[in-house]
């Protein structure tokens, strides 16, 4: 198997790529019947908060991603989720290039997530999979 296989609708193995988005929402369930209803997206039950939504055939170009309720410091919008090979060295650079990090390295049953700002405020997650 190459490198750059399907896993669960992600993109894997192109470290520095974009591999999902993610949506705040004050309102994830009526979001959710949105984009279900406006773009044929599937949109899972509520997994921890999270609703992850399919955004068209694995076969074709695009990503995947989900709607959260979104936390008081990111209550709607979008974010996207890069994939580093190693999530600390990735938070120290950003920080050094002007970074601002509003959620430190967590940790998940299969991967490792933060939230950071970029230096002209876009907001951007970091993934690193286990």
């Amino acid at each position: 198997m190459d490198d750059d296989y399907i896993y669960g609708g992600w993109m894997m193995g192109r470290t520095g790529r974009v591999v999902l988005f993610e949506m705040s929402s004050q309102d994830p369930e009526r979001a959710g019947a949105f984009y279900s209803s406006v773009f044929g997206w599937e949109v899972g039950e509520s997994n921890w908060g999270y609703r992850s939504a399919i955004t068209g055939a694995s076969g074709k170009p695009g990503i995947n991603g989900g709607i959260a309720q979104g936390p008081d410091d990111f209550p709607h919008g979008t974010r996207i989720q890069i994939e580093v090979d190693d999530i600390d060295e990735s938070i120290n650079k950003s920080v050094d290039m002007g970074a601002h990090v509003i959620r430190g390295k967590m940790e998940f049953d299969q991967y490792y997530l933060a939230y950071l700002v970029d230096p002209v405020g876009v907001g951007f997650g970091l993934v690193q999979y286990k």
